[in-house]
């Protein structure tokens, strides 16, 4: 096959993708079999007389002398043969399955990273056993409707906790820097489950909560179809050691499970565990997050910023965005972070007493409101350097945010132009905030740490100054955003990716420290399975 790069196509361009591909080569369009879309991007950059276009990859199949074509564009470095296939790694597991482990490995956590490690160990045959705190996606769905109604925190099963972990209940976006292979393996997992097809060649892919919660659902169906056991409602509250190596874990409530290995996670709120785990001995270190605000405007705002005169076009779907600032005095960034477009900011509390935001909008990203998280980053040393300190440092905001907004759950609020002008108490915002269970007027400064709200004092004029209305004295901000990632690490060997002080136990995905979002989380949890498979001998 041919493969085409850098291929600008008008987003009012209605062809198929083989016409396109026949004029870019100069063939016959008869002479195409197929034009395969590998990748397809937005470049809305705002030239004069330029429309919007999508830039894409195609890979073509061709009856002409495909040897030939190439030759003709030996100059061309955007046309060149197509790179072979790798087969699934899912299929090679199950092919070349022959070593066992002894015992069945545990998967402690349902999110993308334990999920992906479950199905790799399902695959070869391992017949992994899930543990879970939460509950199934069903049930969680139920219970967070009744808490964003105004009902009771469920510590168990919440935004944070339970099948699919904390992505399952957000935009569902599936982007992530670099080029692993194993991303496109994820992917096909995906879409195997359900996911829309378009999440294998967009750019930004997203599958939205509603899409999520079926194709979690049927990754699980594929793991018991493996032989594989997901118990849900089922707290690990310790694990087990003999002789310094993993032995087990132990449930809460006493029953006592033996294994030879344990891929922990745990998502970047399993709190009790990172305690358990520090007390237990196992490496781990403090590291960097990031921590701020909710903001929201109209969607059809940012659309027009984005897409000017093609605001609207159904082609192009909502906009998004993404911002950076670095203070040059500090040395300190401020950023956008997990950009909801068409979505609504949500209640992600999961512990009592305290308040946690976080965006999520549904496929069809058809709300109206865009949300983002502004976010500052928070050293070590802004925390005193100790391995639970950033922990204690999201804990006490938290709770200052919740008793800031009347100690219900209902979050505190306030405009742009109150929080620039170190005023309080505007309800007239330009879209009404959608967190749920309610909003109350209150100084952000009072639920933030100082060098975070100067920060983003200081990054909000020149986000503003980039998207036309961004910092507009009626956009609404709701805070906290306080679980963009783990504020510790578990430390793991580089290539055998098992803790250095604990051998057998495997920590993996955004709770261990080593990812951020489904996708890198995924790949994550999928390379500490392959990792376990080696060592046994399996592949």
């Amino acid at each position: 096959m041919i493969r085409i790069e850098g291929l600008s196509v008008p987003v009012s361009d209605v062809r198929s993708w083989e016409e396109i591909a026949a004029e870019r080569l100069s063939i016959r369009r008869e002479s195409v079999r197929c034009a395969e879309l590998v990748r397809r991007a937005v470049d809305a950059r705002r030239r004069r007389g330029v429309p919007v276009c999508y830039s894409c990859v195609l890979d073509v199949e061709t009856e002409e002398n495909e040897g030939r074509v190439l030759a003709r564009f030996r100059r061309d470095k955007r046309i060149s043969a197509a790179p072979e296939k790798a087969p699934s790694v899912f299929a090679r597991l199950a092919e070349e399955k022959h070593s066992m482990p002894r015992k069945r490995p545990v998967v402690v956590g349902f999110g993308p990273a334990g999920m992906f490690a479950a199905l790799a160990l399902a695959a070869a045959g391992c017949a992994p056993l899930v543990f879970e705190r939460g509950q199934d996606v069903d049930a969680r769905h139920a219970a967070i409707a009744r808490f964003w109604l105004g009902g009771s925190l469920d510590e168990n099963t919440n935004v944070q906790f339970g099948e699919g972990g904390a992505g399952t209940f957000s935009d569902g976006k599936l982007t992530a820097r670099g080029g692993d292979p194993l991303q496109r393996d994820v992917l096909d997992a995906f879409v195997r489950a359900g996911a829309p097809e378009e999440i294998r060649y967009l750019a930004k892919p997203h599958i939205g909560t509603d899409r999520l919660r079926e194709v979690v659902k049927n990754i699980r169906a594929e793991i018991l179809r493996l032989g594989g056991e997901v118990r849900f409602g089922a707290r690990v509250e310790a694990i087990v050691m003999e002789a310094g190596e993993i032995s087990g874990v132990r449930l809460a409530g006493g029953e006592r499970v033996v294994a030879d290995a344990v891929f922990l996670a745990i998502g970047h709120s399993a709190r009790d565990t990172y305690q358990m785990l520090y007390e237990s001995g196992v490496a781990m270190e403090a590291k960097a997050f990031a921590v701020g605000v909710r903001i929201e405007h109209s969607q059809e705002m940012i659309d027009r910023a984005q897409y000017g005169d093609e605001a609207g076009n159904t082609r192009l779907g909502a906009a998004d965005y993404a911002l950076t600032f670095q203070d040059e005095a500090t040395g300190r960034g401020a950023y956008s972070f997990c950009m909801c477009p068409g979505g609504q900011v949500v209640a992600a509390a999961s512990e009592a007493g305290r308040v946690v935001t976080n965006g999520m909008s549904l496929y069809a990203r058809n709300s109206g409101v865009a949300n983002a998280a502004l976010l500052v980053q928070v050293r070590p040393e802004d925390y005193g350097g100790g391995v639970m300190g950033g922990v204690a440092f999201q804990r006490e905001y938290e709770a200052a945010a919740f008793r800031l907004a009347g100690g219900d759950y209902r979050a505190p609020v306030q405009s742009v132009g109150d929080f620039l002008g170190g005023t309080a108490g505007s309800r007239d915002f330009c879209v009404a905030p959608t967190y749920r269970p309610g909003v109350v007027p209150c100084r952000l400064d009072d639920c933030l740490p100082p060098f975070v709200a100067r920060t983003l004092r200081d990054a909000l004029p020149v986000f503003g100054s980039k998207i036309a209305g961004f910092a507009a004295s009626d956009v609404p901000l709701t805070g906290v955003e306080m679980r963009s990632s783990s504020p510790c690490r578990i430390v793991r060997d580089k290539e055998r990716f098992d803790s250095i002080s604990t051998p057998g136990l495997y920590p993996a995905g955004e709770g261990a420290g080593y990812a951020g979002g489904i996708m890198s989380a995924a790949v994550d949890g999928l390379k500490t399975a392959l990792a376990f498979l080696r060592k046994i001998g399996t592949i």
